[in-house]
């Protein structure tokens, strides 16, 4: 008698435990479930994001384009600046490239009358690319694209695959 005692006491020990781990194994699965929810929503809502995104880069390129009256490349030589001192090559190449793009484009130098002059604004890239090996060193030419807007103001860029 004592052994069936003891063994129905195990079985019923033996019974909660089951009971406890398959509640826990279905509280685990609930968790997993709720996991992989918030995961898919997450993903929706990046993928949402992005096309938002893209749609706006979209219509910011079409704004710019919309406004570019002129485009032109030119090859710029440089090579003036090599006859300054040393450390005067990459502020006189700068100088060049400017006056190079006044003449090209055609902008007016000082305001007549009421008018504002014309705006020239180089970019970083062009900017980094002439000062890139320091001040003593610029290239010998740089190829550049110069975009004159609607206002009149004209940006010079690297030209693409520079």
């Amino acid at each position: 008698m004592e052994e069936k005692v003891e063994i129905t006491e195990e079985a019923e020990e033996e019974g909660e435990g089951a009971e406890e781990t398959e509640e826990v194994a279905e509280e685990e699965e609930a968790l997993a479930e709720e996991a992989e929810a918030v995961e898919e929503a997450e993903e929706r809502l990046a993928e949402e994001e992005a096309k938002e995104e893209k749609e706006v880069v979209k219509e910011e390129k079409k704004e710019i384009e919309e406004e570019i009256v002129e485009e032109n490349f030119y090859t710029i030589p440089l090579r003036k600046a090599w006859g300054s001192p040393r450390k005067k090559r990459a502020p006189r190449a700068m100088r060049i490239l400017k006056s190079f793009v006044r003449k090209h484009m055609k902008l007016r130098t000082e305001a007549e009358g009421e008018e504002e002059a014309e705006r020239l604004v180089i970019s970083d890239e062009v900017n980094e690319r002439i000062w890139s090996r320091g001040i003593e060193k610029p290239p010998r030419k740089i190829r550049v694209r110069a975009v004159k807007d609607k206002e009149g103001v004209v940006t010079i860029y690297l030209a693409e695959g520079d």
